[in-house]
């Protein structure tokens, strides 16, 4: 809305301004700043200030002879004293009298702004969008009432920021500051269009809305409500295996906490509690003291500190291993294998691999005549021309064994018609089929494979990425009645869901390696232990993440002869699993844990009751193992040669020398990480066969800087 302004034009200096000729004036470029004539004032104006009547405040009341003194302020916007959500109504009275400057036209845009004056009203407009305050002088003159504003500003008009000064704090007036006389504010409720529920304690607070707005309110949440069900399902993202296996399993979870039964588990596991509650010492001198201490029943004595002094000299090197390096280091000068045995020449290409040398000239010795046994674990260096010229015109009628581990840059699909699946009968006496890393090889060359080698009992696929479901029931076709050992470490693209049905073709299946794939579920796994588990001899479910104690309980009743069992990285796992193990596989070689948040006591009560069997054990990272795990490794594990406590803190020095001197077949021990161990156990020890791994490198480290001080 444009409201007229009177200017107060001070004078600056005695003399009068010249006039400027007409053509001189600039014209305003916006016509809504074009300014009304002036009209004649029914009382003179003073102190320099221009009085004009404004057509707009004439309609007031009708009232014609009322006019508008505006003097000359400095420009500044309107100050508005309260905003409210909903409708904000103020109604001021003065002397009995109400003045209303709403505008029919722009009822929703008049803003007045706050000045200091001897009286504050408040301006009301019924309902309207902001609460003025502004300042009026009354006047009575006889004929009529003038009103004097000053600095009345349209909120549509745009002010200039030159001729504007900053005001203090006090003089913005945050809020509606009343002063005599005294004006009456009446303040009606608001009527918010959002529509807040409150809970039930509050209720009986809250006045009642009317019957109307309830029912308004009602009809619209449901409707909301409705929608939201139609549409929930397009939102909506869960497994319906993983739900049908938590629902399944969720009542029956505690039962299978405990046992019902005392078996030799839960008694051991009750021995060792009790035995570390007979061990806590209170320190009484401290009056409420909750420092508790345990006393480690471990009784070690390092053997006397003359004797090792100085580290035991290095074992000797063999005959046969200064034969292999000789070899290794002189590959290229080799001119025949035809008289070298195979496990020689599998660890001949196993150094030569690891060294970085292998290369075509060696890979032609190995396939040269009529090998029963082709190893290369690296072929990452071989290329596709390469590869087509060894096996073009090779001869694989008594190959049993090849390993073409890291093939993925020499062996897609379109190289195998022309080398290893040239004819129907190629590989007939092929049994162990190694393509580890073959990232190239799909469903259709592995189907051209398995065509010309049906005597396949050992394949390790992993790591082949465009293999899919598709492949493992080709496999269950051509192989089921004779593979013994698959392996899909890493294959993402398979699905244990769709390859259920094809694992349960293979009748004589024993070793099953299922890392890191994470369609592995307990249900699945449940389904397939219930109908081959009986032959399993190894089951590797590293990183199943999604695996509990129910599916060790299924492993534990359905896998009877199981030898190798790795359960790295399964996090899920409690002690109860422990005691199905213990309950159920009794004739375990191979355990692997890692990371797994099973007790001290719990370990140590399952080598208790089955650790007599255990060749190795790994208990990387599982923190909570010590002196208990300790007692019972050197009193029950006979077998044991590979130890594995890396990260195990708990594991002291007197504890490791215990297991250590006790476990007479020990031979590899493994302590990455454990920085408590110091030379009391290193050199104390009176095991000469053990090989510690993972001690600090203190010696290479003193190498190195002697070195580079001598440089």
């Amino acid at each position: 809305m444009t409201v007229l302004r009177s200017r107060e034009i001070p004078s600056v200096s005695g003399k009068p301004r010249p006039k400027r000729d007409s053509s001189d004036i600039v014209q305003p470029s916006t016509p809504a700043r074009k300014q009304e004539p002036s009209a004649p004032s029914l009382s003179p104006p003073t102190n320099n200030t221009f009085v004009r009547r404004s057509p707009r405040l004439e309609t007031l009341k009708g009232n014609t002879e009322k006019e508008v003194s505006i003097s000359v302020c400095n420009k500044r916007k309107s100050n508005v004293g309260e905003t409210f959500l909903g409708k904000k109504v103020a109604k001021s009275c003065c002397d009995g009298s109400e003045i209303d400057l709403a505008s029919e036209e722009n009822n929703n845009k008049a803003f007045v702004d706050l000045v200091e004056a001897e009286t504050n009203i408040v301006i009301s407009k019924e309902k309207g969008k902001t609460v003025m305050a502004a300042e009026e002088v009354l006047l009575d003159q006889g004929k009529g009432t003038t009103v004097q504003v000053n600095d009345v500003e349209s909120y549509d008009t745009p002010s200039s920021s030159a001729s504007r000064r900053k005001y203090t704090r006090e003089e913005k007036a945050k809020g509606i500051q009343v002063e005599n006389p005294p004006v009456v504010v009446e303040e009606m409720e608001i009527d918010n269009s959002i529509e807040i529920e409150n809970p039930p304690d509050e209720e009986a607070s809250v006045t009642e809305e009317p019957s109307v707005n309830q029912n308004g309110n009602a009809s619209r949440n449901q409707h909301f409500r409705d929608f939201a069900e139609r549409n929930a399902s397009r939102f909506a993202r869960f497994d319906y295996a993983e739900m049908e296996e938590e629902e399944g399993l969720s009542d029956k979870e505690a039962e299978q906490q405990v046992e019902d039964w005392p078996g030799p588990f839960s008694t051991a596991m009750k021995i060792i509690k009790d035995r570390e509650e007979n061990s806590i010492i209170h320190d009484d001198t401290i009056p409420f003291s909750s420092h508790i201490e345990r006393l480690s029943p471990i009784v070690w004595t390092p053997r006397r500190s003359d004797t090792f002094t100085t580290p035991p000299p290095p074992r000797p090197p063999s005959l046969q291993e200064l034969s292999m390096r000789v070899l290794v280091n002189n590959a290229d000068a080799i001119t025949s294998l035809d008289y070298v045995p195979d496990p020689l020449r599998v660890k001949l290409c196993q150094l030569l691999c690891d060294s970085r040398r292998m290369d075509l000239h060696f890979l032609h010795l190995l396939v040269r005549g009529s090998p029963t046994g082709i190893c290369v674990p690296d072929c990452s260096w071989l290329t596709e021309e390469q590869f087509t010229q060894c096996f073009n015109n090779s001869d694989t009628t008594n190959l049993m064994v090849l390993q073409l581990d890291q093939c993925g840059r020499c062996l897609p699909d379109y190289v195998l018609p022309s080398t290893l699946a040239r004819s129907p009968n190629n590989l007939p006496m092929l049994s162990s089929l190694s393509l580890s890393g073959a990232c190239r090889l799909s469903d259709v060359g592995l189907r051209a494979l398995v065509s010309v080698a049906p005597a396949i009992t050992s394949i390790n696929l992993s790591q082949c990425s465009l293999l899919t479901s598709s492949s493992i029931d080709m496999l269950s076709d051509s192989l089921g009645s004779v593979l013994k050992e698959l392996y899909l470490n890493e294959c993402q693209s398979i699905d244990l869901k769709l390859i259920l049905t094809a694992l349960k073709k293979f009748e004589k299946l024993e070793v099953l390696s299922l890392v890191d794939l994470t369609s592995v579920r307990g249900l699945l796994l449940r389904e397939f232990l219930t109908a081959r588990g009986h032959a399993l001899k190894q089951l590797i479910l590293t990183n199943s993440v999604k695996l509990t104690d129910s599916s060790i309980k299924d492993i534990s009743e359905n896998c009877p002869n199981l030898r190798v069992l790795d359960l790295a990285n399964v996090c899920k796992l409690t002690d109860c699993a422990l005691g199905y193990l213990a309950n159920g596989c009794q004739a375990l070689e191979n355990l692997i844990f890692c990371r797994n948040s099973f007790s001290d006591e719990a370990v140590a009560a399952f080598v208790e009751t089955s650790g007599g069997s255990l060749v190795e054990l790994s208990l990387n990272n599982v923190k909570k193992v010590g002196h208990n795990t300790a007692l019972a490794l050197a009193k029950f594990s006979e077998k044991l040669q590979i130890l594995d406590v890396s990260w195990c803190r708990d594991m002291s020095d007197n504890a490791l020398g215990y297991i250590v001197d006790s476990c007479s077949s020990l031979k590899v021990l493994k302590v990455f990480g454990c920085t408590q161990i110091t030379d009391a156990f290193v050199r104390g020890h009176s095991n000469p066969n053990v090989k510690i791994l993972g001690l600090k490198m203190d010696p290479f480290l003193d190498y190195c800087a002697k070195n580079l001080a001598d440089c």
